[in-house]
């Protein structure tokens, strides 16, 4: 052995001498953070060797996609009943809920066409909430706006036409979601208010980044002062060549077909399930997704991802014999794409007076790797929540950051401490999201048992020690 070597050697051994003392320092004091480090690695050892959430996603989404009002949401919600009985929940039950029931039809067609040239057909799906044409269809005008804002300043110019809202998603934005939320008012409000100035239609641009001719719906909302007119998603290279059309000549029409309909409201459920605190029952932490999904593809992102990692959550919980001080309960929403009824109905139900919810955690951001949490609450608690930071560093989640929540949730975060969502790594989330690419293929086994992995993590640091 060389000089040089001596003095490097005595040094590792210091270091490795000086955390023994370290460790054993800690476990002299107690600390919790040993414990709850141990218990994560154990729920981590037995989520991915077992893979329980994709193996549970599967069974989901071969059901088909589960648009709130339809067949496949019931079968859905008997289905994830029978899942949360089989994770370990004390007890399992469903709560009504009155839904919208629309109907997609099976006509979405729409070309373009300019005087002298032969039509292109374009790529595009209906929104949810959108009116359906006659059978013969309709064919207008185009016109081509890229905000609320500008539709509303044409004014009369409107009256008579197809509008078309052209608003990308801001691709130098670093966070996807936020380039979501820069564009999706024109699919959201766009219709009506072309609705309002007498257009006969609106098209839409995806709400995607994806350079594919992929349509994704999502719902659009009418006033109750507005007629319901078709309103349509094109996929993002349509909607490209409609631009370049529309800018290349003066007249073009656009010829469109739907027969989607909205049926009357039917009674849904939310479904709930609660592993009981065994000191502090009444003290809530509600783990959160929904079940229903659009009507294209399966909803394996969207939100079945959210479904399963609640349901696996909680049996990670039970299997690592851990006995929560405050109660755990699942609640799995219906209607979140189309109406947010699950979520009202939850925090509107009587029973919830006599109940103090002291978190609530949102997973609806897809089935990518966990990142960490987002946390919306009091300076205090936030902290506390905070230092937990290093139980999750064995999994890559734990970046804890101020500002959570989600829609579900929201109509809790009057009686409800703090709100939480799971955070994810979403940079390919709009890809597949509210389109005919949200399937189970698009999933990764161990990046959705990770985010359960998570979830289980959270729910138990805050049922034990509270905030």
């Amino acid at each position: 052995m060389s000089q040089e070597q001596k003095p490097a050697e005595g040094k590792t051994m210091k270091r490795i001498a000086l955390a023994l003392v370290f460790i054993a320092q800690a476990l002299a004091a107690g600390d919790p953070g040993l414990q709850y480090r141990e218990l994560v690695q154990r729920m981590t050892k037995d989520g991915l060797s077992s893979l329980g959430a994709f193996s549970a996603l599967s069974d989901l989404t071969a059901g088909g996609p589960r648009l709130s009002g339809s067949e496949q949401s019931s079968r859905a919600i008997e289905s994830l009943q029978d899942a949360l009985k089989s994770s370990g929940c004390d007890s399992v039950w469903t709560e009504p809920v009155m839904v919208p029931h629309w109907v997609r039809g099976r006509v979405e067609r729409a070309r373009v066409s300019v005087s002298g040239r032969k039509s292109i057909a374009l790529s595009m799906c209906a929104l949810g909430g959108s009116g359906g044409t006659s059978p013969r269809g309709i064919v207008a005008d185009v016109i081509e706006v890229h905000s609320i804002d500008e539709a509303k300043a044409l004014g009369e110019a409107v009256r008579g036409k197809i509008v078309f809202y052209n608003r990308p998603m801001d691709r130098s934005k670093f966070s996807p979601g936020e380039a979501y939320g820069g564009a999706v008012g024109q699919r959201g409000s766009g219709a009506n208010m072309a609705s309002r100035l007498g257009a006969v239609g609106v098209l839409v641009r995806s709400m995607t980044m994806s350079g594919d001719d992929v349509p994704h719906t999502g719902s659009t909302h009418f006033d109750d002062s507005v007629k319901i007119i078709p309103a349509a998603a094109l996929g993002c290279r349509s909607a490209d060549k409609l631009s370049e059309i529309l800018h290349s000549s003066k007249r073009v029409r656009v010829a469109m077909r739907l027969d989607c309909r909205t049926l009357p409201d039917v009674e849904s459920a939310n479904v709930i399930g609660e592993i009981r605190g065994s000191e502090f029952p009444k003290d809530i932490i509600v783990l959160a997704a929904h079940t229903d999904s659009w009507d294209k593809g399966t909803g394996a992102h969207d939100d079945g991802a959210g479904c399963v990692h609640v349901v696996e959550a909680l049996r990670l919980l039970k299997h690592a014999d851990i006995h929560p001080k405050r109660t755990v309960r699942a609640v799995l929403y219906i209607n979140e794409e189309n109406g947010l009824k699950g979520g009202q109905a939850y925090a509107a139900e009587p029973r919830r007076k006599n109940e103090h919810h002291i978190a609530a955690i949102e997973t609806d951001a897809g089935g990518f790797t966990p990142r960490g949490f987002g946390v919306s609450t009091d300076s205090l608690a936030f902290e506390t929540i905070k230092s937990w930071s290093s139980i999750f560093e064995s999994i890559g989640a734990d970046r804890i950051r101020k500002g959570g929540g989600g829609a579900d949730i929201s109509p809790l975060s009057a009686q409800c401490k703090a709100m939480i969502s799971l955070n994810v790594d979403g940079q390919r989330y709009f890809d597949y999201h509210h389109s005919a690419n949200d399937t189970v293929d698009k999933v990764h086994p161990r990046e959705l048992e990770l985010g359960a992995i998570a979830l289980a993590g959270l729910a138990m640091m805050i049922a034990q020690e509270g905030i």
